[in-house]
């Protein structure tokens, strides 16, 4: 588990650094009007400042994106009391809470490992869930901490946003910036576009690739940790309910990875989604709760 955890993050670091590096040296090039030379220097210089903050930082990146506030035990008893309980029977330190205040009922969880987790719930999700169904959804994030995936999560989803924001400063400085040098041709401009229109897609697939097995995984710890699987299935099955009836979320749709269920939806959702499908998880549990000697219709 922990060689298979390092080869993700190297992987994912490394994916990042490229990314970056190549946005660095076009903007350098085409947009500033540098030499090869000082574009190549300022590109890794930017891939190994924003690696570095990206692993610092990320957990406090996510928050903000997703609009979650720190809550204290007075603040939100209910949920303390689920997260401490959880947290005892998986003998890792009790995570801080965090709400985020939106009709979606949603949650996740970040952080760079067990000593520094949050769980964050929203507002709906506190509306819409009584306490064996918040038990399960508050049990799949417990499930994300103890399988050390909040870390690689966490940074994808701050990489996503990142690069969707330098996506944005490039396409404004295309458009009302010019190119430096002044005679620069209209394939380069093109090709700098292209590029920076296609990174934020190259970091969806990073979260599709990191985060949909997660789920299955992060399904059954809830399912073992509660030992009511059903818990979980009927929280699932209203968070589809709720999601396909158009309940606002309101984050950053590069923190979509980090959710219990994607709380945006596409006309590719299948395709390009950061989650396996409803049906499929509850299946799953289904099988999950087989295992254990139960039966669910």
């Amino acid at each position: 588990m922990r060689a298979e955890f390092a080869a993700k993050l190297v992987g994912l670091f490394f994916m990042l650094g490229a990314l970056l590096f190549v946005i660095g040296y076009a903007v350098g090039v085409f947009i500033l009007g540098a030499s090869p030379i000082a574009a190549v220097t300022g590109a890794l210089f930017l891939a190994l400042l924003f690696n570095f903050i990206s692993y610092y930082f990320s957990s406090s990146m996510v928050l903000r994106a997703s609009h979650a506030r720190i809550v204290s035990e007075s603040e939100a008893p209910r949920v303390h009391r689920i997260v401490a309980s959880l947290a005892e029977r998986a003998g890792i330190p009790k995570p801080r809470v965090a709400v985020v205040d939106s009709p979606q009922p949603n949650a996740f969880a970040t952080g760079r490992g067990e000593k520094d987790a949050v769980i964050a719930v929203t507002t709906g999700l506190l509306a819409t869930m009584n306490d064996n169904e918040l038990e399960g959804v508050l049990g799949h994030e417990t499930g994300h901490i103890i399988h050390h995936d909040i870390l690689i999560a966490t940074l994808a989803a701050s990489i996503a946003t990142a690069i969707s924001y330098l996506g944005y400063m490039v396409e404004f400085a295309l458009l009302f910036g010019g190119f430096g040098g002044g005679g620069r041709r209209e394939g380069e401009a093109f090709g700098l576009l292209g590029a920076t229109l296609m990174a934020p897609i190259g970091a969806l697939f990073i979260q599709m690739a990191i985060s949909r097995s997660r789920e299955y995984y992060a399904d059954e710890a809830s399912a073992r940790l509660t030992g009511r699987p059903d818990y979980l299935i009927s929280a699932l099955t209203k968070i589809e309910a709720y999601i396909r009836a158009g309940a606002p979320m309101k984050a950053n749709p590069s923190t979509s990875s980090l959710w219990i269920a994607s709380p945006f939806r596409g006309g590719l959702s299948g395709l390009l989604s950061t989650h396996p499908s409803t049906p499929d998880r509850i299946a799953r549990l289904k099988k999950v709760a087989r295992e254990m000697g139960l039966y669910i219709e």
